[in-house]
C-alpha cells in the first residue's frame, strides 16, 4: 500500500533543508539539462492539500475537450488529433477521444485503438524530414478528459534528448507555424491512408 499523504510528505522533507528545499535532482547534472546547477534552487516542498482540487472537465458539461470534439487535423468516430500551436519544438500533436473518457475508464475497444493509433502517429512523425524521435506523454493532472501528447525532437539536437524535452520546448523560441502546419498535415494524411478516418468532420464519408 502506498504511503499516506502525510507519510509521503514526512518521508520527503526528512532529507530537505530547514526551508523544506530538497537537494537538486541528479538530472540537473546531466549534459542534456537546460539548467546549470550553480545557483539553481529547488522550490520548498509544500504540505499535501486534501482533497485535491478538481481537474478541468470533471463535469463533462463543462469540458473544453468535449466542446471542441469537432476541431482538429484528423478524425474518426472515436478520436481526434490536434496540432498544438505556439511551441518551440518542430511539432506537438495531441490525441483526444471524442467522447468523455479518461485513460482508466476507456472501453477496451478504444484502449486497443489508442495503442495502434499512438504507434502510427509516432511512426509518421518520425518519418518527417529532420525529425529524429517522437516522444509520447500522458499526464492528466490538469484535465479529466484523456489527452496524449506527441512531441517531435529535432534532428541533431542531442541536448534535447529524453525527459528534458518538454522543458526545452518551453524555453525555445516559437517554431515557424507554417512549417509545423505543413508537417501536421502530412501526418494527418498518412493517418487517413493507413488508419482510415477523415481530415474534418464535414469530410466524413457517407455511411
Amino acid at each position: 500500500m502506498a504511503l499516506r499523504p502525510d507519510e509521503f510528505y514526512d518521508h520527503a522533507v526528512a532529507v530537505a533543508d530547514s526551508e523544506r528545499r530538497l537537494p537538486l535532482a541528479r538530472m540537473t547534472g546531466w549534459e542534456i539539462s537546460p539548467f546549470e546547477p550553480d545557483g539553481l534552487r529547488v522550490a520548498p516542498l509544500r504540505p499535501p492539500v486534501l482533497p485535491e482540487p478538481a481537474r478541468h472537465g470533471e463535469d463533462p458539461s463543462d469540458c473544453n475537450a468535449c466542446r471542441d470534439r469537432d476541431e482538429g487535423i484528423w478524425f474518426n468516430d472515436h478520436w481526434r488529433l490536434v496540432r498544438i500551436p505556439g511551441v518551440g519544438v518542430p511539432l506537438v500533436l495531441m490525441l483526444y477521444p471524442r467522447d468523455h473518457y479518461d485513460m482508466a475508464d476507456l472501453p477496451d475497444e478504444l484502449a486497443a485503438e489508442l495503442g495502434l493509433l499512438s504507434t502510427r502517429i509516432v511512426r509518421h512523425m518520425q518519418a518527417l524530414p529532420h525529425i529524429s524521435r517522437a516522444h509520447v506523454y500522458r499526464i492528466g493532472d490538469g484535465g479529466a478528459h484523456l489527452h496524449v501528447w506527441f512531441f517531435a525532437r529535432p534532428e541533431g539536437q542531442a541536448q534535447l534528448y529524453g525527459s528534458w524535452l518538454v522543458v526545452w520546448d518551453d524555453l525555445l523560441p516559437e517554431y515557424p507555424a507554417d512549417v509545423a502546419e505543413a508537417d501536421a498535415e502530412i501526418v494527418a494524411d498518412a493517418l487517413v491512408a493507413c488508419h482510415g478516418g477523415y481530415r474534418s468532420p464535414t469530410s466524413k464519408p457517407a455511411a
